[in-house]
């Protein structure tokens, strides 16, 4: 998960700030110096770190946190400001040509993920109602136009390709000359990249965003490379001149880095965040909401609107109806597992949701136990699936041979599948309060 290491971290330096009833200047000293520590730890860029840590520390040593009756909490504030701060305050939202159609340069370095996330993106404005062209440009990564258009069908959008013989430049005007025709109102150009900044790259994506003035161009960059995402950045910024970054692979870095530098060396937003494999899994990016995650505080508002997107509403009634009435089956069971799992991986749900990461710190989370449920459930028959109670020992016995599970995964899922039952008719209940109880009622799942 991301940011995994840097939030566990932050919440032990501010677990023990909390303890104390009043705050020193020596010991904000000393947190902060843990906080920076943590920071570098997390592939954080030093320069960064420096101007960081001596903004909480200016704020943290002043009379509101000082004479505070919460002072921990008052430095917590502080440092959670700050962060917000630091990844651009606001969210950056993708800007939008007067005339269509509105052209975006996809750029990056080969291996960061660029082709996906050029489809990822026109998958996530075609859902918002536009008509994007996919453009293949790269015509030196070999395979990489049938790359562009396996993902482009995988999302139903047309891919504009002339081949590997025509110059990029041609390419990518002849594309928005085939938009304007076919009524496409959003053309996304996937251009080629390299292992390494060369001359010869850099001059060629000067020269298609000379030819085609692009309203964006977005830099790819691969969060796992840490402190190398923020040269690169730096770099294609001078060079060519960037108005946003897409970070990719950011559920695959527990340090995240990246994220927190990347902002603040170019000044250019983040505005988008690929956190899976999955041709959906992109998500605006949301400084307040992931400086909530970084300390810890969950991201309720982000797994809301993931819920809303990924599940059918009407089931999710149908089946709280159910609930109230104990009628939960192991049909219902799969129904709910299977919605879940649109949303994303059981990790990422639990970071999202305040206070879980910290409860599930030592729960292993495999989402392939996920897999092995949904054998055992096939393996039912229809009035086993339907009715629970008719379990017995030779059932047990036919579904894990019929699963290719052992007798006592079949009895552990069993028990589990009881205590959710359980703990499904008790949270109904529950969910009916306000504030945070309030909020998460609104979970399809969560009903």
């Amino acid at each position: 998960m991301a940011f995994e290491s840097l939030s566990d971290k932050f919440q032990n330096i501010f677990s023990n700030l909390k303890k104390k009833g009043k705050l020193s200047e020596q010991d904000v000293k000393l947190a902060m110096r843990e906080v920076k520590l943590a920071l570098l730890e997390a592939d954080v860029n030093f320069k960064v770190v420096k101007k960081f840590v001596n903004s909480i520390k200016e704020r943290a040593v002043g009379h509101e946190v000082m004479e505070s009756l919460t002072p921990g909490q008052q430095v917590i504030k502080i440092v959670n400001e700050e962060l917000v701060k630091l990844m651009g305050e606001e969210k950056a939202d993708l800007t939008f040509s007067n005339e269509p159609p509105t052209v975006y340069m996809m750029v990056g370095l080969q291996g960061a993920g660029k082709t996906t996330t050029t489809a990822k993106l026109a998958g996530k404005l075609k859902k918002n109602g536009k008509k994007p062209l996919l453009v293949a440009c790269d015509v030196y990564r070999p395979a990489a136009i049938k790359q562009l258009q396996v993902v482009g069908g995988q999302i139903d959008v047309p891919v504009f390709t002339m081949g590997d013989k025509n110059k990029p430049v041609d390419i990518a005007k002849a594309a928005i000359e085939s938009a304007t025709k076919n009524g496409n109102n959003v053309v996304i150009i996937d251009t080629a990249g390299r292992l390494h900044i060369d001359e010869d790259m850099m001059y060629e994506l000067i020269e298609i965003k000379d030819s085609i003035n692009p309203q964006e161009v977005l830099l790819v960059v691969d969060a796992m490379t840490g402190q190398d995402a923020v040269n690169v950045a730096e770099n294609f910024n001078e060079k060519i001149g960037i108005d946003g970054v897409i970070l990719t692979k950011l559920d695959g870095d527990t340090r995240g880095g990246s994220a927190l530098s990347v902002r603040a060396v170019t000044q250019k937003p983040i505005k988008f965040a690929c956190i899976g494999e999955k041709l959906t899994d992109i998500e605006e990016f949301h400084p307040e909401r992931m400086a909530s995650r970084i300390l810890g505080m969950g991201d309720v508002l982000t797994l809301i609107e993931k819920a809303s997107e990924a599940i059918d509403q009407k089931k999710a009634a149908e089946m709280e109806k159910r609930f109230r009435k104990a009628e939960f089956t192991f049909d219902d069971f799969l129904e709910q597992m299977q919605q879940i799992k649109k949303i994303g991986s059981l990790g990422d749900i639990m970071s999202m949701i305040p206070g879980m990461n910290k409860q599930m710190k030592d729960v292993e989370i495999d989402d392939k136990e996920l897999v092995k449920v949904e054998s055992m459930i096939y393996s039912m028959t229809l009035e086993e699936r339907a009715n629970p109670s008719v379990m017995n020992p030779s059932r047990k016995r036919r579904i894990a041979k019929g699963s290719g599970n052992d007798i006592q995964d079949v009895n552990r899922f069993i028990k589990q599948f009881e205590q959710a039952k359980k703990m499904m008719k008790q949270m109904n209940g529950m969910m009916k309060g306000k504030g945070k109880k309030g909020l998460l009622s609104k979970l399809p799942f969560m009903g």
